[in-house]
């Protein structure tokens, strides 16, 4: 059976020489949603982002008990800096696993290779996933299980998955955040990048990542993309069917009528239309799938905008719009523990 990649706990988040915020958002993600699991950063120059934790080399953030140095960054070219690849060795002679959602395998680089085979440190490049991963069986899993599907990619379906889950736990749910993105799985320590996934395996490696579990479970998966995506619709379409969902939450993002990142022409379709076909496609391994609920990121508009969209969008479907940001998703929760 495939193993999922699980990271040791606490982390040292490499922030490197970064100065714009957006590059390090990987490493400022973890320590939002998972601040009791991060120890310390690593900045290279003063002038880096601050992300609000303490300094620290990887000595001392392994001294201190940390378990993993995670480099969420991507260096211009695709090519790891001299610095960068002296981090990593020291990193390794600290005792420190390495996490890394570079393009760029640290595993294959020799030097790395090298004093990870010495020390029996671990290296993980979280958009290589497991080996040996099966076909779907579409055989129904026990547990419940909601997915986050899009309008279009970059819509919010990671953070509104996080928020739907922590929410879940303030209220002692058994719930599980399951990650399917590099930084998911950053940020939870565990996951598969199911872009990386050859097709033929990715429903397959959803079922293995949301497994069989206790009756009143719920797991709440990443989606990925679109179904109306002219490129990535087949990793949506993957999820769709290995998530078995009982639950979908629709996001969204006010404003945006275009699929974004260079796709002219290709416009969001309206919302019935999407619902309606990701229940369809969902409904071919749950027939019992329904909408949660909306999610919106309304941050193109000025507050009492989006509330005003926001409230056609719940009169129109009959559910609950939320925007994780502004408002919680508390609503939304309400009516997923009543209902799934």
């Amino acid at each position: 059976m495939a193993e999922l990649i699980e990271l040791r706990k606490p982390y040292l988040l490499f922030i490197g020489d970064a100065e714009d915020t957006m590059v390090a958002k990987t490493a400022a993600g973890i320590a939002y949603w998972r601040p009791e699991d991060s120890l310390g950063q690593m900045r290279l120059t003063p002038d880096a982002v601050d992300i609000g934790l303490p300094d620290m080399g990887v000595v001392e953030a392994a001294n201190a008990g940390a378990g993993t140095i995670v480099i969420g960054l991507a260096p211009v070219g695709g090519s790891l800096p001299e610095s960068w690849l002296l981090v990593c060795v020291a990193a390794l002679e600290a005792g420190l696993d390495i996490a890394s959602g570079l393009h760029t395998q640290l595993g294959e680089i020799p030097e790395i290779q090298q004093v990870a085979e010495r020390t029996g440190r671990k290296v993980f490049d979280v958009r290589v996933p497991p080996a040996n991963l099966p076909c779907g069986t579409g055989v129904k899993l026990t547990g419940k299980r909601v997915l986050t599907v899009g309008t279009d990619c970059c819509v919010g379906k990671m953070y509104s998955a996080l928020a739907i889950n922590a929410e879940l736990k303030r209220r002692g749910q058994n719930s599980t955040f399951r990650a399917t993105g590099q930084t998911g799985i950053l940020i939870e320590g565990a996951g598969i990048a199911v872009d990386a996934v050859v097709s033929d395996f990715l429903s397959g490696a959803v079922e293995v990542l949301a497994p069989d579990n206790d009756a009143d479970h719920i797991d709440i998966i990443e989606g990925q993309g679109s179904l109306f995506h002219p490129a990535y619709a087949a990793v949506s379409l993957g999820l769709l069917h290995g998530a078995q969902a009982d639950g979908l939450v629709l996001c969204h993002e006010l404003g945006r009528a275009e699929i974004d990142g260079g796709y002219p022409g290709y416009a969001i379709p309206p919302l019935k239309q999407v619902i309606q076909t990701n229940l369809d496609l969902a409904r071919r391994t749950n027939a019992r799938a329904k909408l949660v609920g909306i999610a919106v990121n309304s941050s193109l508009l000025e507050a009492d905008q989006a509330a005003a969209q926001m409230a056609e969008i719940e009169q129109k479907h009959q559910v609950s719009v939320v925007d994780p940001v502004r408002t919680g998703v508390a609503a939304l929760v309400d009516y997923l523990e009543k209902n799934i």
